[in-house]
């Protein structure tokens, strides 16, 4: 069984910089995990600097789910626990070896395990941190089963990287990685993918899923999107989903018996010499991806991609459930003529600038950078969000009901179906300049801290 489903609203933002489809296989020396990029985790150490430790060696554990570990991506050192402000655990940052050790779950077959043993194996191992739940994209509950996973096959977001790259010859790793899911939950397992560009052939002739299309402008891509046209939640339901690329590391678990997090992540963006895909591990540094390869200006460096990525710093590193690393330029420059220049080069969907009568005409490429293009306004009501809004939601009602924190009009109009991400377009395109994501992840939070999640 499949579904083939058409997403009719969005908007596709085309930029230079896609990656080339070439792989660079580069030694990183060091990698991090940051307690940041897991929402609501509270990090409990387990080991302390200028330790040893081998990849799957627990780094520390969720307080309040002691059975959750989260484990080292490389063998090496410890070389530091970096704090911020009233000690909280910002980064756990290893120097990795060159040849990288492994600690032995043991090799196992799928049909010899029941669930229980399943899920024992990827919580001693870590690999349970890359599944994830909506709502609230927190990592799940052990205790808990979902009503299904997705496994998102493809990004519509900015410069996204090509699946049938990322995965190519992996087709083995993610057959037991959903035979593994499968298992131990018995729900349907929905494998996601393009209806055209991009699509991986190993996640097309998977078996036990039910292999979906979407077909679309952005953002068709992301999983709240899939989900509302799969099988909506309602409150009290769960649902897991994670990226193609930690399904891979899943199976390598069970074939391989050990915590390999090898991916491929793509440097983009047109500040980039040579945009192209770095193998890597989880939590990689990017230091050594953007050396001699960016331009001379001032750049802003995201993990993720320009809608709703995180900023990190050149000795930053790669966010756990990210494969994609955009650079852009900081856009700190005073503008000549401002916005009386015709702008014709400018994305413009409000058609402020001449190009906006251009926006969605062929594949017309942008060049973009961090200015707001205007001060920050009162928050009006245009009609604007609903046109790249492909959700049966009301955006502009549910921004408001975050904003003034009303738990109950936030559930009657859909808070448990969304994430900060499905809303980046609605800030792209708002006159007012408001940060919206950051009003939906303040209520998202509201309401994981009510529900006790």
């Amino acid at each position: 069984m499949s579904n083939a489903i058409k997403i009719t609203k969005g908007l596709d933002l085309n930029l230079y910089g896609a990656p080339m489809p070439e792989v660079v296989e580069t030694f990183v020396s060091e990698y991090a995990l940051k307690p940041k990029d897991f929402i609501g985790l509270i990090p409990k150490l387990m080991i302390e600097e200028g330790e040893r430790v081998k990849a799957g060696t627990p780094l520390f554990y969720a307080k309040g789910k002691e059975k959750v570990l989260f484990t080292s991506p490389v063998s090496g050192v410890v070389k530091q626990v970096k704090r911020g402000e009233k000690r909280v655990i910002e980064e756990v940052i290893v120097s990795a070896d060159e040849t990288i050790e492994y600690l032995d779950f043991g090799v196992s077959s799928i049909s010899e395990l029941n669930a229980e043993q399943i899920k024992e194996k990827l919580l001693i191992s870590g690999a349970w941190t890359l599944l994830r739940q909506r709502p609230y994209s927190v990592v799940p509950n052990p205790d808990t089963t979902p009503k299904c996973i997705i496994v998102s096959g493809f990004s519509s977001a900015p410069l996204a990287p090509d699946y049938s790259i990322l995965l190519k010859g992996l087709g083995a790793e993610l057959q037991v990685g959903v035979d593994a899911l499968k298992k131990m939950t018995g729900v349907t397992i929905h494998v996601n993918l393009p209806a055209k560009k991009g699509r991986a052939d190993e996640l097309a002739q998977l078996q036990n899923a039910q292999i979906n299309t979407f077909e679309g402008k952005h953002p068709c891509g992301n999983v709240s999107v899939q989900i509302e046209k799969l099988d909506p939640i309602n409150k009290s339901e769960r649902v897991w989903y994670l990226d193609a690329q930690d399904l891979v590391a899943i199976g390598r678990l069970f074939l391989e018996g050990k915590y390999d997090t090898t991916r491929l992540v793509a440097l983009t963006g047109q500040e980039v010499s040579h945009p192209q895909y770095y193998k890597v591990k989880r939590g990689a540094s990017i230091a050594s991806m953007i050396y001699n390869n960016t331009t001379a200006v001032e750049l802003r460096l995201i993990s993720g991609n320009v809608l709703s990525g995180t900023k990190i710093e050149k000795d930053g590193f790669v966010s756990a459930y990210d494969n994609q690393v955009t650079v852009i330029k900081e856009g700190n420059e005073a503008e000549f003529m401002g916005w009386l220049a015709p702008g014709v080069k400018k994305f413009s969907f409000s058609r402020t600038f001449l190009a906006g009568f251009l926006t969605n005409c062929g594949n017309r490429k942008y060049k973009v950078d961090t200015n707001l293009h205007g001060g920050r306004r009162p928050f009006v009501v245009t009609g604007e969000f609903e046109k790249v809004f492909p959700m049966d939601i009301y955006p502009m009602q549910l921004i408001k009901a975050c904003i003034i924190e009303d738990i109950d009009m936030m559930e009657q109009l859909g808070i448990y179906e969304v994430d900060p991400e499905d809303f980046a377009l609605c800030e792209l395109i708002d006159s007012s300049k408001t940060d919206i994501q950051e009003i939906i992840s303040k209520g998202l939070e509201l309401m994981r801290k009510e529900m006790g999640e």
